[in-house]
């Protein structure tokens, strides 16, 4: 999808465009924090940690929901973490390359650390997007349970098919899908609005839970347990990153415009209907959403809320693919097969092996926890914990990119920070409820980037010693000349630097070289997409030895073919029928070596057994390879 970008592109001028966009944000954006009005409110007064539904008590939690939404979302988000962007790129990933860079010796441990929040970070998301999923279709098909009671032990069953239907539908695309996403979340938050209007005309006294005045007293009369109530509350803010991760595919201004037209008066009607619902009737606490509708649109609502929830999990999984792109790219992960299933959206991609494992974890989630109410439980502790590391990390953009003063950035994002670690707090005593389960995945996810990382650069040592260096290649080469065969071959190579050791090992065991040698190396840079003219490098070392370096964005999935193609050698093009890619597989041992501990050895050795092939990574034809194997000791 093109970006609306803030500078002088002729059609971010145009109005259309930008309510074309607008739509399509609303779609994919809001989709998570638009089904909260599901569960959230519910929460708070029939969760495990939830408060009698008294008159003050629902003021309260209202006045809290609002200034929730307006301090974390319309002023933290939209406001400010916007504005950072990797050019145009946003997500914590992109946050943390846009800062990793040393300044030099005395920063590297800063850096280290920022590094470490921003993978943690990262890790957290993969956890809320196994829970998204399974707690907003759950709470949708609950719906049926409040139509009747027959309907009840259909439940479970139903959104497990709905699951299941949902993850076997990524392989096809959302290309086609997408187009009807906007319209149908358009529909969703003016039915929330409409039901929200029906409710606050109950009881129009609602409507002074706007008055922050209602959240202190809140806390002054519940004291502990009116924090405690605050886990419950962050619901209504959950989704709120996905306003920074999808930046890149439709700019500040329609993820803002969506937000402040649509999404947050419709949000907040809804809430304070649901309110004014529960000061005539506390008895409706159980589904306050579903009570505010007439009995004759109860199931069209479930229906709709149903579509509702796929979206919000739509754009979720669509997030833990472009999570997991990035952190291949920025070599945090194994190579993964990435499938696109849009010949003109880039960033559409399929990727199977994240797509079957959050399936997986979802349905797990639904029959372990079987309802939504359990399963808010398990919510909130990764989204606090990523909006808290989000806050730190924008500190220091503000600080080093942006060049705040400190008078300007310190109390900012201290207030932001205490907001959230107000949230973190209150969720952190879910942990046995079933918080525990984002914290585990987040901690083993990644513990596996951490060992990715950390081994290939102990791969790169143990490799080193044997790496020859050109110059003594090539007097080699002359000095026992041996047969130059037709054709090219293109040794992939890790370093732009050295000779390949797939290099020497074939002319060790084959004793022949090609006419032309390409030495091939694939940089990653930490930028979204690279320019054309930046995208390829070639040396020419003579002797009809060439080096050549592709560099890619971490937004950008490499294609060898595709590059070679516009690759001239003396002016002669690569002919793919005639052209060899030799490529070196490490069988990796662990060893007591001093380098990483055995169990991390062991986990990284797996990891490479396990990555995908390059063939297929870099879209290599597979006939066109030949695979060398090397021995290597950890």
């Amino acid at each position: 999808m093109e970006t609306l970008s803030d500078s002088g592109h002729p059609a971010a001028h145009s109005r259309k465009y930008l309510l074309t966009l607008t739509l399509g944000a609303l779609g994919v954006v809001y989709g998570d924090i638009g089904t909260s009005p599901l569960y959230a409110l519910r929460e708070c007064f029939h969760g495990p940690h939830s408060i009698p539904a008294t008159p003050e008590n629902v003021m309260g939690v209202l006045s809290l929901v609002i200034w929730s939404l307006i301090v974390v979302i319309s002023i933290k988000y939209c406001a400010f973490v916007l504005r950072a962007d990797n050019e145009g790129e946003g997500g914590i990933l992109s946050l943390m390359a846009l800062i990793r860079h040393p300044a030099g010796a005395e920063q590297k441990k800063r850096r280290t650390v920022l590094v470490t929040l921003g993978l943690f970070g990262s890790a957290l998301l993969y956890g809320d997007g196994v829970i998204t999923p399974a707690i907003s279709v759950l709470s949708a098909m609950e719906g049926l349970d409040v139509a009747t009671d027959k309907l009840k032990p259909a439940v479970i069953p139903l959104t497990i098919v709905i699951l299941v239907a949902l993850f076997i539908f990524q392989k096809k695309g959302t290309s086609g899908i997408g187009k009807i996403f906007g319209p149908v979340t358009l529909v969703w938050f003016a039915v929330l609005a409409v039901l929200g209007v029906r409710g606050i005309l109950l009881d129009p006294s609602v409507l002074g839970a706007v008055s922050p005045l209602h959240g202190l007293r809140f806390f002054v009369r519940n004291g502990i347990s009116g924090f405690l109530v605050l886990g419950a509350v962050f619901l209504v803010v959950t989704g709120g990153e996905a306003l920074y991760a999808d930046m890149g595919h439709f700019g500040r201004r329609p993820i803002r415009l969506a937000w402040y037209a649509m999404v947050l008066p419709a949000l907040l009607l809804n809430y304070l209907g649901q309110g004014a619902l529960l000061l005539k009737h506390p008895e409706a606490a159980e589904h306050p959403f579903y009570h505010l509708a007439p009995a004759w649109a109860l199931l069209p609502v479930v229906v709709l809320a149903t579509a509702a929830a796929c979206i919000a999990s739509q754009a979720v999984i669509s997030g833990a693919y472009s999570l997991t792109r990035q952190a291949v790219q920025l070599g945090f992960w194994p190579r993964v097969k990435i499938d696109h299933t849009s010949e003109r959206e880039i960033g559409q991609i399929f990727i199977p092996v994240v797509n079957w494992a959050l399936a997986v974890s979802c349905i797990a989630l639904v029959l372990f926890f079987g309802s939504s109410s359990r399963l808010a439980s398990a919510y909130g502790i990764a989204v606090t914990s990523t909006m808290a590391i989000t806050t730190l990390l924008l500190y220091v953009v503000a600080r080093e990119i942006w060049h705040w003063k400190a008078a300007v950035a310190v109390p900012l994002m201290a207030a932001f920070l205490v907001v959230d670690l107000a949230f973190f707090g209150a969720n952190i005593v879910k942990v046995a409820d079933g918080g525990w389960f984002p914290l585990a995945a987040a901690i083993l996810i990644y513990t596996m980037m951490v060992t990715w990382k950390k081994g290939r650069k102990l791969l790169a040592e143990r490799l080193q010693p044997g790496i020859l260096p050109i110059p003594l290649m090539l007097e080699s080469v002359a000095a026992e000349k041996p047969a130059r065969v037709p054709g090219t071959a293109v040794f992939m190579d890790r370093v732009p630097e050295g000779t390949p050791p797939a290099f020497l090992h074939n002319l060790k065991h084959n004793k022949v070289v090609h006419k032309r040698v390409v030495f091939l190396t694939v940089e990653t840079e930490d930028v979204p997409t690279v320019p054309n003219e930046r995208r390829i490098s070639i040396h020419d070392h003579g002797m009809g030895f060439w080096r050549v370096t592709v560099r890619y964005g971490y937004m950008e999935t490499p294609d060898i073919p595709e590059m070679l193609a516009k690759v001239r050698l003396d002016g002669v093009p690569f002919k793919m029928m005639e052209t060899t890619f030799f490529l070196g597989r490490e069988a990796l041992i662990a060893t007591k070596r001093p380098g990483l501990p055995i169990w991390q050895e062991e986990l990284f050795a797996w990891m490479v057994r396990n990555a995908a092939r390059a063939t297929s990574f870099f879209r290599i034809p597979p006939g066109r390879v030949v695979e060398l194997g090397i021995q290597v000791e950890l």
